[in-house]
């Protein structure tokens, strides 16, 4: 690559978390001139249209990839510290546990305002009396975890605490990634279909795009071309081996406050629980069916509740075309109902869905560093862990830009080139 003093137009691809954060990290880098450097950011819809504005936010110390996470983690920290996170994209340290539960028939053939209607096995238990208490905490569950029926948690297990798990809100978090860096000179451009890379001589030359609101088509001179389009990578560079893996969620205000948890369920539901897909069901001790939902708590009495993906639904042109099965996200709305009075009788605020980026290889990804064509980077395939990996893949994205390599972590294993 060539000198950092030299004229440079670096074009970041993908207005998700990692391509803000990235062109985050490129204005703070001590090497940025304003003056010399040019960093564009194309998005073909909106900021954190994807995964990035839908995902559940849980950072973790605990995640993976285990030579980017430490690095990540402690740089969400810093920038909450920094620019007020804690009430601008909602961070806090919350635990984190496995929760097992036994799910309670609950009658989906009705409902009223998104609220599956219960019937008469479905006993609400607003009130938990001394008895109730004691058979939530004889199952394992802290104190405070109180907002799931006594009679259908079986075990819990934690595993994190607020001293190496956290959270943030996603979409909030991505676009102030995005104001940052566009408010220290980064020009921030949406509606933006990036639609071919110019790379004669195997060097990275130009970016041309698609204006949708104006169906004009504009070419920008390139001297860095990063790649952060998560599953739409394989469009612009048609060897990622990157995937995209549909998931649903929704969102729910629940009938009373609930503590600061992110859970991993697994429940075993009844033999008359008629859930309206079985993309979710596996089978458990013969005709039993299990689901696996995870309900994280947010603040301002909200959890986010996701379910498994699906690749019934090709990817789509971009985000904004994507398909939301709304049955998909009536089922974990009743899975979660199943174990949570709380979830059951609370309101449906949001029912939504995305594509995560999967690689498809044995390294698992993500890929993060050179492509073997000059000046071309890539930061994609990042799974359900983006948000967490955000700001370090940012960071070290920063580093290849202006340092020639990653200096903040040891990638070798991540290296594009290897699955390229």
């Amino acid at each position: 690559m060539s000198n950092s003093s030299d004229q440079r137009n670096i074009v970041i691809i993908g207005g998700g978390i990692i391509g803000c954060t990235t062109a985050y990290f490129l204005t703070r880098h001590p090497s940025y001139d304003p003056s010399r450097h040019t960093i564009t950011l194309l998005e073909a819809s909106k900021i954190a249209g994807g995964a990035s504005g839908k995902a559940g936010g849980l950072l973790a110390l605990w995640a993976y990839p285990s030579n980017i996470v430490p690095l990540s983690y402690k740089l969400h920290a810093e920038l909450a510290a920094e620019h007020g996170g804690e009430k601008r994209w909602d961070y806090r340290r919350i635990h984190c546990g496995q929760l097992s539960a036994k799910g309670r028939s609950i009658d989906t053939t009705n409902t009223e305002n998104g609220k599956p209607a219960s019937n008469d096995s479905s006993v609400s238990l607003k009130k938990r009396d001394q008895a109730a208490i004691g058979k939530l905490q004889a199952a394992g569950l802290p104190k405070d975890l109180n907002w799931f029926s006594p009679t259908s948690v079986q075990s819990y297990y934690e595993m994190g605490d607020p001293s190496t798990t956290a959270q943030v809100h996603p979409y909030k978090f991505t676009t102030s990634m995005a104001t940052l860096a566009s408010e220290a000179g980064a020009k921030i451009l949406t509606n933006a279909s990036a639609t071919s890379l110019s790379t004669p001589d195997n060097t990275a030359s130009s970016v041309t795009y698609t204006d949708t609101t104006t169906s004009t088509t504009h070419t920008l001179p390139a001297s860095d071309i990063i790649l952060a389009a998560g599953p739409w990578t394989q469009r612009l560079f048609p060897r990622a081996p990157i995937s995209g893996l549909r998931a649903h969620s929704v969102t729910i205000r629940p009938s009373r406050p609930i503590s600061a948890y992110a859970l991993f369920t697994e429940i075993a539901l009844p033999a008359n629980f008629r859930p309206r897909t079985d993309t979710f069901l596996k089978a458990k001790r013969g005709h039993t069916k299990e689901v696996t939902p995870e309900i994280y708590a947010r603040p301002n009495n909200e959890a986010y509740c996701c379910g498994e993906g699906d690749t019934l639904v090709p990817l789509p042109a971009t985000t904004a075309d994507v398909e939301t099965d709304e049955s998909r996200c009536q089922d974990i709305i009743d899975y979660v109902g199943s174990i949570s009075d709380e979830m059951r009788e609370g309101e449906v605020l949001v029912r939504q869905a995305c594509y995560l980026p999967n690689v498809q290889a044995s390294s698992g990804g993500p890929l993060v560093g050179e492509t073997g064509v000059k000046g071309v980077l890539m930061a994609a395939g990042h799974t359900c862990w983006g948000i967490q990996n955000g700001p370090g893949t940012g960071k070290l994205m920063s580093e290849f830009v202006f340092e020639g390599g990653a200096k903040s972590a040891r990638v070798g294993s991540l290296d594009p080139r290897k699955v390229l």
